[in-house]
């Protein structure tokens, strides 16, 4: 890297007196991100000072950490093929990085459904008794993933976050007297909720649904502007979930002159999710693998997963909320 320019006079003599053919010698500018730290001094300093687990922790920018993180070798060579070698320092944005990774992971990685901050819902008009399996594509980008069956029935979990007790206009998801479709599944009608008498939470959903709704064979006419993801209480799967996010809040940490850079980490870099809801197909996953949470990002499974313990790493989020929150500011 450039750092070293000033040693090539040295480089040069030691061909000289060697008698050796003098190759080319060419320095260029270290490979510099927004919001990340590329020191290996400052890296350690991390590690050592406990800010981050160890060199491969997946907030850090170290080829383990990516790898434990859940970026591809191809996403990581995309960027820096796109990227390309300069002579002049300079500071990429980290967002080119990601959309890189999203755009390779899109077309590999199965679809899933995972519910993160779960909320009961039941379908007061299907029988109790009754379960059904759908079939549900893996990834509509790749036709040779083939198809899976997902079990449904009666009592299921959804995102608390895709229900409002009063929602505004615009809101498209669920709310009282509102139609809304389970992705691969069919259009509910929510009828009630009930709510805790101490937190004020709401803890159920009560629902119909239209028998004639369901995804591929809909013959009901009903029409509904929002789809939300799902799982089956009786068959989904519990599982950790880290949400890593960039480990510093400024976009240069490194570049304040007397401000030490670890003033500027990200408090909220890393968020635990102890009982994600996670569709039963996820039970085979093994360490590495990458899926999309529909509606929530890319995710992959963490070494930490054991054979009644899995454990997944968001890799990165479907869209660049980092950009969107500047963009309002």
């Amino acid at each position: 890297t450039l750092e070293f320019e000033n040693h090539r006079p040295l480089y040069n003599w030691f061909l000289d007196e060697l008698d050796v053919f003098r190759s080319r010698q060419i320095e260029f500018a270290r490979l510099n991100l927004t919001y990340t730290i590329m020191s290996k001094r400052k890296l350690l300093r991390l590690v050592k000072e406990g800010h981050v687990g160890s060199w491969d922790d997946p907030r850090m920018p170290t080829i383990s950490g990516l790898r434990r993180r859940g970026y591809t070798p191809e996403s990581i060579r995309n960027f820096a093929t796109h990227v390309g070698v300069a002579k002049r320092e300079n500071i990429i944005d980290v967002s080119l990085l990601e959309f890189k990774v999203r755009e390779h992971l899109n077309t590999i990685a199965p679809r899933v459904m995972v519910v993160l901050n779960p909320v009961k819902l039941t379908i007061t008009n299907y029988p109790e008794d009754q379960e059904e399996f759908l079939t549900i594509v893996n990834n509509p980008e790749d036709e040779s993933a083939g198809e899976r069956q997902m079990p449904f029935s009666k009592h299921l979990y959804i995102e608390r976050d895709d229900f409002m007790e009063d929602p505004p206009k615009k809101f498209f998801r669920m709310g009282p007297g509102r139609n809304v479709r389970l992705k691969s599944a069919f259009i509910l009608h929510c009828e009630d909720f009930r709510k805790n008498d101490e937190t004020g939470e709401v803890e159920e959903i009560f629902c119909t649904y239209y028998p004639e709704s369901k995804s591929g064979e809909d013959k009901s006419g009903i029409k509904a502007k929002g789809t939300l993801h799902w799982v089956s209480q009786g068959h989904c799967i519990n599982a950790e979930v880290r949400q890593y996010d960039r480990l510093f809040k400024d976009e240069n940490p490194g570049g304040h002159g007397d401000t030490d850079f670890v003033e500027f980490l990200n408090e909220d870099s890393l968020s635990v999710i102890e009982e994600a809801k996670c569709e039963p197909a996820l039970s085979d996953a093994k360490d590495g693998d990458r899926f999309q949470f529909l509606r929530l990002g890319y995710f992959c499974v963490d070494r930490d997963t054991t054979s009644d313990h899995l454990v997944f790493n968001r890799t990165v989020t479907l869209r660049d909320g980092w950009a969107k929150a500047k963009g309002g500011k």
